[in-house]
């Protein structure tokens, strides 16, 4: 039986350190960690964790909410560990899926983690919606002429899209768009 840990954070200005720190602390043999939205399920470092870990291990995370954004993703993995006869233990809350009381526990934080995302999700639309209200908000600036005839172009030369969006430095849903109204 091995502690496995699992590190995430959300964005490159946030540090892993802490968090890899508390995990070693608490005897995680080996450590896995990803810079990405909770809500991308495509995650390296997720992945590999999830290939490494074996039967009887322990995974081990410093919060709930660094595994599973969402009380479906989270009952969805303790499912999978449950079945491969992995335990989850979290650090800074007394949750482990190797009593009822845990997982009961890590059941309710759950909600209230999920329950808090939508909170600031809303807060942010209001706080768009004022700023629209006020003036200050217009969002990105349109693409100029001369980017819209380079898609044109790099299109009708048969670039792929990616590489379109990659060469003009715009996002590949731009592209789409741009092509969608040309046609």
């Amino acid at each position: 039986m091995s502690k496995v840990g699992y590190a995430r954070v959300s964005t490159t200005e946030q540090s892993l350190d802490l968090q890899i720190q508390q995990l070693e602390d608490s005897g995680c043999i080996k450590i896995f960690s990803d810079t990405a939205s909770g809500s991308n399920t495509k995650r390296a470092g997720f992945i590999a964790l999830m290939d490494y870990i074996r039967s009887g291990d322990i995974l081990v995370i410093t919060r709930i909410d660094r595994i599973a954004r969402s009380v479906l993703d989270l009952q969805q993995l303790v499912q999978q560990l449950k079945e491969r006869e992995i335990i989850l233990e979290a650090l800074e809350q007394p949750i482990s899926t190797s009593s009822a009381s845990g997982k009961a526990f890590l059941d309710m934080l759950a909600v209230f983690a999920e329950f808090e995302l939508n909170i600031r999700k809303e807060r942010q639309l209001e706080g768009i919606a004022a700023a629209k209200i006020a003036g200050k908000y217009r969002g990105r600036k349109p693409l100029s002429n001369e980017v819209k005839t380079k898609v044109s172009k790099l299109y009708a030369e048969h670039y792929s899209i990616t590489a379109i969006a990659s060469k003009l430095k715009i996002s590949r849903n731009s592209v789409y768009k741009l092509l969608n109204r040309i046609k």
